[in-house]
């Protein structure tokens, strides 16, 4: 089927901060329980490499998503990484509280950064993961471009996919509801918006919709990347170690 960009509504400016950071929060506990950082690991090394630096500038980084396990997995192969978490709504209380736990090798971004015009002074791998989607093909080629022209490596993951295969993301709310209890830290709040009144559940649901809906293809993520600056453009899909549904990532390092 075809694309569909329909409204997220952690996009919104005038969506509620509290809302949208707990639905972030619960973004971040499902992706670090899927263990990304072990099927993101060789990848991400390999941008690294190539592109000769050893900092991650990771952007929409929502409630920090991965990064943090991924910092840990490549420390603990040897490899000295740093990241620094950015977003156009940063969620800095979650930032606050990766970083107590990274020993300064996870810092960030207190101020909103556009990920189509990163200030100069952020060099490094610039990374997304699971927030190409929610550009507009402009937008999203902006971004590409942006990197190509700044002469910067980047790194695109993506769990969405527009597939039959995503249809179980229809069992959101209940997903929210029983993993909440996990989460850390404990608040309050996070158990109003969940149980009391179902803003975050309810949030997520819609979002998880819109999400596999608004996911880009490899053919055209291709044609997004066509015409940017010298690139070496690597595009592929990984399937994931336990379940169904596969990990698609777009990887340009300077020619």
């Amino acid at each position: 089927m075809r694309r569909l960009h329909f409204i997220e509504l952690e996009d919104q400016p005038w969506f509620p901060a509290t809302i949208r950071d707990l639905a972030t929060d619960y973004l971040h506990f499902i992706e670090t329980a899927l263990k990304l950082d072990g099927m993101l690991a060789p990848l991400v090394t390999r941008a690294l490499t190539e592109s000769r630096t050893m900092r991650i500038v990771d952007l929409c980084s929502g409630g920090s998503g991965p990064v943090p396990s991924l910092v840990r997995t490549l420390n603990a192969k040897g490899i000295p990484v740093t990241a620094t978490l950015t977003d156009l709504y940063p969620n800095v209380s979650a930032f606050e509280e990766i970083a107590k736990r990274t020993d300064s090798r996870v810092t960030f971004a207190t101020e909103p950064v556009d990920a189509r015009a990163v200030p100069a002074s952020l060099t490094g791998l610039r990374t997304i993961f699971n927030g190409f989607h929610h550009m507009r093909p402009d937008d999203a080629r902006s971004v590409l471009y942006a990197a190509a022209a700044a002469r910067q490596p980047i790194a695109i993951f993506e769990i969405s996919e527009r597939s039959p295969r995503t249809i179980p993301v229809v069992l959101t709310p209940l997903i929210v509801w029983l993993v909440t209890p996990f989460m850390r830290p404990f608040l309050w709040r996070r158990l109003v918006w969940t149980y009391l009144i179902p803003l975050v559940p309810l949030t997520c649901l819609w979002d998880g919709i819109v999400s596999q809906l608004r996911a880009y293809t490899l053919d055209e993520l291709r044609g997004l990347a066509a015409g940017s600056a010298p690139m070496r453009w690597d595009i592929g899909q990984v399937p994931f170690a336990r379940g169904h549904g596969r990990l698609t990532y777009l990887i340009g390092v300077p020619a």
